[in-house]
């Protein structure tokens, strides 16, 4: 059993933790108090006494209160010392609104007349002033309009039908078990059975010739009708009612709080608060928008399908241009002047002329949206997406190749040395033989050779340098840095990208892994966006196979007719360790089986708990030869090159997400062979292989990530990007392209005219904006 001084410990954590978050009433489920009735309360009733009211107290006085009780806790072991309890002050009482006087946006939820315990409820679901209640929109929305014809409907279906009661009864099937029965009467003159549960108080309201209105869901026998009630009002009460004979929102709430009272506040904030418009008139009139009173009272209350429909797409117009407001202000770039360049039609050709193949028609059209920035004044941010084998790295190497012919140094930074080694190799091959000196700074160099190459960037020695994150160190100086190339920017920090362009040069983003646009604008919604959407001529189509688990034999049967025929293949599963819980094969465990099941083949592996020097050791192993199979992680996802691989076998393929198997097969095929991706799935429920099948028939990279964002969702999809896509309410980014192209147009010409917001006519939109913004640090940007 616990001692006093035990729980004194145990109860003063959570007490300093409360100071600590500001006094919010958060850190512990149901508040301070609920955390004092508990029996770690007990033994400390003047704790109790200096924190009771806690809840209903102001910010200050929560202080107050708390510093008082910790002072008791902390003097409980000496009877002498105890201090007296201090009274907690009495929180000063917040006026609620007079009848018919407006309210602004940002009002204390305690001016709104929402009963007793109101505000303590609202605040209990996040809402803490009346613009949150406007737009806390319901989830769903019910047609609770009557029927006067209950013939047609579906089973299940739920439906509001208005009539008089005929006919009641009460039956007990079981002990413990009340169910009342009763008769109504439609005024088209059917009639209809509606049943309650183990609710004996309803009785007194079921009264023959009672007029009612009823919603809940259908059953049917036969030809006749069964309502199981969810929602009664009386044909009196109804008229005026936020909750029948109209179409109702449905709200996210939490025990103890009804849909009722959450629709009663929605309607008095909306009644309260003047619902001025941040869009001037001819802006909604060219989206087609309408106004901003229309839309929300549509959202919360409509008075038909049509008001709905118009506050949905306004307020959903709304969510994507302030998601793009704050990237483009975040990111800085929208208004920075960058380098110019000559960028001469002469250079390119001239460029192209060393390259061992011709350009295709995306990568002409990529380079001249590039071109086009470069030679502008405005900083460059762009994001040049390509599946894999399109082509960006020679785009890439144009650009910083048109740079240094201008003086200028470039600067490619890849997330890591496997990936830093192949770009290095791959720009001395198309920038060598036209004089450009190409250099290479990476971790696993010694520290003279690392000292070297620094003085050499410094000097201007080196026209373009390659490497990780050991760009953005401290001791490293540029010359004349005019073009930086990220490559696969999401694994990196905002922070470390922002070292990389402290001098200002242009910014070409690469990424192998498609996205849709959707995503793509607002994932990357500081940067212009091109794709290459096309490959290389005389590219053989992988071919992909998906098997069970049962038939693994088979698949490792083909990768060793492949290997005795000089190729070589990847083995890809999820884990390092073995795991009873996702059951999945690890690698370590995977590669010694293969060695039992594959005698004739010489196997090696490679994990994420390697040093980057070990894992370019295996790689430059397996580029050479020396071994057969490569038993991996996904290490091996992005960008690794090794074209005389012909087979990817991915164990488990059911645990990844379409976009990252179609990264994973695209590991192979970097030669002129014919390769195979065969994906092994230890499930086989249809909705597994209706996924896997869209790899296994599609190899467009653009189709299946659509998929995948239709599948799993864009947290899911981008989740290693650091800043985030942030929840969205109302917008759906598999099918709203055309409304995100729109806000984000908006979103553009708006900060060109004023990038600071400080117009008279935007300053709805600045508040707005800022009120929307979750960040203190952006916050500061405007």
């Amino acid at each position: 059993m616990a001692t006093v001084a035990e729980l004194r410990d145990k109860l003063r954590r959570p007490l300093l933790a409360e100071r600590a978050s500001g006094h919010q009433n958060k850190i512990v489920a149901g508040g301070v108090e609920k955390l004092l009735a508990s029996p770690l309360g007990n033994p400390f009733p003047g704790v109790r006494e200096a924190l009771k009211g806690y809840g209903d107290l102001d910010e200050p006085g929560r202080a107050a209160a708390l510093n008082a009780a910790l002072n008791v806790l902390d003097g409980q072991d000496a009877a002498a010392k105890a201090p007296r309890t201090p009274r907690a002050p009495a929180r000063v009482a917040v006026p609620t609104a007079a009848p018919g006087e407006r309210l602004p946006p940002d009002a204390d939820l305690a001016r709104l007349d929402t009963g007793p315990g109101g505000t303590r409820k609202l605040n209990s679901l996040g809402l803490h002033n009346l613009r949150d209640v406007l737009h806390a929109y319901p989830h769903r929305h019910e047609d609770r309009r009557a029927l006067p014809d209950l013939s047609e409907v579906e089973e299940g279906q739920k439906v509001t039908v208005e009539g008089t009661v005929v006919a009641k009864s009460r039956r007990s099937p079981k002990p413990g078990m009340l169910i009342l029965d009763v008769t109504l009467e439609t005024p088209a003159g059917g009639r209809v059975k509606a049943t309650w549960f183990n609710q004996p108080w309803m009785e007194r309201q079921l009264r023959v010739g009672a007029r009612l209105v009823l919603t809940g869901r259908v059953k049917k026998f036969g030809r006749s009708v069964q309502i199981g009630v969810e929602h009664l009002e009386t044909v009196e009460d109804a008229k005026g009612s936020l909750s029948t004979g109209r179409i109702v929102g449905v709200y996210d709430s939490k025990d103890g709080i009804s849909q009722e009272f959450l629709r009663r506040a929605a309607y008095r904030a909306l009644e309260a608060v003047p619902l001025d418009d941040y869009l001037p008139a001819h802006w909604r009139q060219k989206y087609g928008l309408t106004d901003l009173s229309d839309a929300l009272w549509g959202m919360h209350f409509p008075h038909d399908e049509a008001q709905l429909a118009r506050g949905m797409n306004r307020l959903r117009f709304d969510e994507y241009l302030f998601l793009e407001l704050r990237v483009l202000l975040q990111g800085d770039d929208a208004v920075l002047l960058g380098k110019r360049f000559q960028a001469t039609g002469d250079d390119i050709h001239r460029f192209e002329g060393a390259l061992p193949f011709q350009f295709t028609g995306a990568q002409r059209r990529v380079l001249l949206e590039i071109t086009d920035d470069m030679r502008s004044e405005r900083q460059m941010a762009r994001l040049v997406q390509g599946d894999v084998g399109s082509g960006k790295t020679a785009v890439a190497a144009c650009a910083l190749y048109l740079a240094v012919r201008d003086g200028y140094q470039g600067a490619l930074m890849a997330p890591t040395e496997i990936l830093a080694r192949q770009h290095y190799a791959n720009l001395s091959g198309y920038l060598g033989q036209l004089d450009v000196r190409v250099g290479l700074l990476i971790g696993a160099m010694t520290a003279k050779q690392k000292l070297e190459m620094q003085t050499r960037i410094a000097e201007g020695d080196v026209d373009v340098v390659v490497g990780t994150q050991a760009l953005i160190q401290e001791n490293v100086r540029f010359d004349n840095l005019g073009l930086a190339v990220v490559d696969e920017e999401h694994r990196f920090g905002v922070q470390q990208r922002r070292k990389l362009l402290a001098g200002r040069p242009d910014v070409l983003v690469m990424s192998a892994t498609p996205i849709p646009r959707s995503l793509a604008l607002t994932a990357y919604g500081d940067l212009e966006l091109s794709i290459i959407d096309e490959l290389p001529p005389g590219r053989t189509p992988i071919e992909t196979k998906l098997l069970q688990d049962t038939h693994r034999q088979q698949a490792y049967g083909f990768a060793m007719r492949q290997i005795r025929e000089g190729r070589q293949a990847f083995v890809v599963t999820a884990l390092i360790e073995e795991s009873d819980t996702l059951e999945l094969l690890a690698a370590t465990q995977l590669s010694e089986d293969l060695k039992v099941i594959l005698p004739e083949a010489r196997i090696d592996l490679l994990h994420g708990k390697m040093s980057a020097a070990e894992k370019d050791h295996v790689m430059t192993r397996f580029r050479a030869r020396e071994f057969d199979i490569l038993v991996s992680t996904t290490v091996i996802e992005v960008g690794v090159d090794v074209p005389n691989a012909t087979v990817m076998v991915i164990e488990n393929a059911e645990r990844f997400g379409l976009a990252q198997l179609h990264q994973l097969r695209g590991r192979v095929g970097r030669g002129s062979a014919q390769s195979y991706c065969v994906l092994i799935s230890g499930e086989n429920s249809r909705k597994t292989r209706q996924r896997l099948g869209i790899i296994e028939g599609s190899t467009d990279g653009f189709v299946i990530a659509e998929a995948d964002l239709k599948l799993r969702g864009p947290g899911e999809i981008r989740g290693t990007r650091q800043s985030g896509v942030p929840d969205l309410r109302l917008g759906d980014l598999a099918n709203d392209l055309e409304i995100i192209e729109q806000a984000r147009e908006l979103a553009k010409h708006i900060l060109a005219h004023d990038p600071k917001l400080e117009h008279p006519r935007l300053q709805y939109l600045r508040s707005e904006l800022q009120n929307r913004s979750q960040s203190v640090a952006y916050r500061e940007v405007i």
